[in-house]
């Protein structure tokens, strides 16, 4: 797909700064700097999101909007874990990143994708990867689907632009607009996963997929990913979420159901412990900041805040836990005292002032092993709670 001399170019060049490259074209008129530029920003972003395909001699690489949207390797290799059977399809190739972890637990798959040329790139790199069961196709996925056999999982991850090139959120603004299409989409399968952006309110997407079994809210490293909503054909009553943050030593995950959040009453302590829990962010997301205190037995600062308190330590809460040295007010004497850290990471939460009006406000410098946390307690008092990790 490229010629020697950009092919030579590229391996020689691939770890220099790609701006400073695409100003040097009339300098190599033997290369399609173009397209050098495009691999070498693929490759380097692929070292850091796509270590396996980085180091997989060959890989061509998409544009940089395609790279940046694509599944990390811990992401796909969680979906891979989730989905096995015998057929498989991806309505939404794109690069293909998702496919080509997820297909290697079928005996037939099929990868879908309308842009043309994304499709030349997967046919490519699948042969590079071994993915023999793989089966390219190119065009529209709603009228590719009905010529496929019965399937056991389809996987679908529509298009979060407009056609302006907008980033939308809304299930229903999303292309293919999978709202329409679920009763499609499980007459041809029993079992759908579909992937979205994690803005999208996760109670309202509930009532709009009639038939979701599941909801997977997914971390890599802290940073919330996406979302993945499970439909199949006969689901049960139950609603599991499971929130599930990869990090580089392990997974944390916390499954709950729906209906037990709303069920389970807690209230609220007066004043903090010893010890103090910020869950992560799938915890967050999900919505289950009273199942979470009931289930550790933590107590909450605040209705209104995810942020939790005990004296005896939770050695297992899905999220970071700081040994509290102190709370304090505002007053001058008060202030004077966070002021001598002369440094500190703050978090705010429940907290009428940003992070940067806070640090301007304390004289702070960022970082340091001090940790601040800028909230407000039951009894509706502003505090700064300080901590060590």
């Amino acid at each position: 797909m490229l010629d020697i001399a950009t092919i030579d170019f590229i391996g020689q060049h691939r770890c220099d700064d790609v701006r400073s490259l695409a100003l040097q074209a009339k300098r190599y008129p033997g290369v399609d700097m173009r397209e050098a530029v495009v691999q070498i920003e693929g490759w380097q972003l692929a070292c850091v999101k796509l270590p396996a395909w980085s180091a997989t001699a060959g890989i061509i690489f998409p544009p940089k909007i395609s790279m940046e949207q694509c599944s990390s390797e811990p992401a796909a290799k969680y979906k891979a874990s989730l989905l096995r059977g015998a057929r498989f399809a991806d309505l939404t190739g794109g690069f293909g990143i998702d496919f080509s972890y997820i297909c290697r637990g079928f005996d037939e798959a099929f990868y879908i994708e309308r842009n043309e040329r994304l499709c030349d790139i997967a046919r490519h790199n699948f042969s590079l990867l071994g993915l023999d069961q793989a089966a390219v196709m190119n065009g529209n996925s709603e009228k590719l689907l009905e010529s496929l056999p019965q399937l056991d999982w389809i996987f679908v991850d529509p298009a979060r632009r407009d056609g302006d090139g907008r980033k939308v959120v809304a299930l229903s603004d999303c292309e293919p607009n999978v709202v329409e299409l679920e009763e499609l989409l499980l007459e041809k399968s029993a079992n759908v996963m579909i992937k979205c952006s994690p803005m999208l309110d996760i109670t309202l997407a509930c009532r709009q997929l009639r038939n979701v079994s599941a909801v997977h809210v997914v971390a890599v490293n802290n940073e919330c990913k996406e979302l993945l909503f499970v439909l199949e054909r006969n689901k049960c009553e139950s609603l599991p979420v499971h929130c599930v943050n990869i990090l580089k030593d392990g997974v944390q995950e916390f499954v709950f159901e729906q209906r037990e959040e709303a069920s389970v009453v807690i209230g609220c302590c007066s004043e903090v412990g010893r010890y103090l829990y910020e869950p992560n962010p799938t915890i967050q997301k999900a919505g289950c900041s009273r199942v979470i205190a009931s289930r550790f037995g933590i107590s909450k600062l605040h209705p209104n805040s995810q942020l939790y308190t005990s004296d005896v330590l939770v050695d297992d809460f899905p999220g970071r836990v700081f040994e509290v040295t102190d709370v304090l007010g505002f007053s001058k004497n008060e202030i004077k005292k966070v002021q001598s850290l002369q440094k500190a990471n703050i978090t705010v939460r429940n907290f009428p002032e940003s992070v940067q009006q806070l640090r301007k406000r304390l004289k702070l410098s960022d970082g340091g092993d001090s940790y601040i946390f800028a909230t407000t307690l039951s009894d509706e008092r502003k505090v700064l709670i300080l901590c060590n990790k």
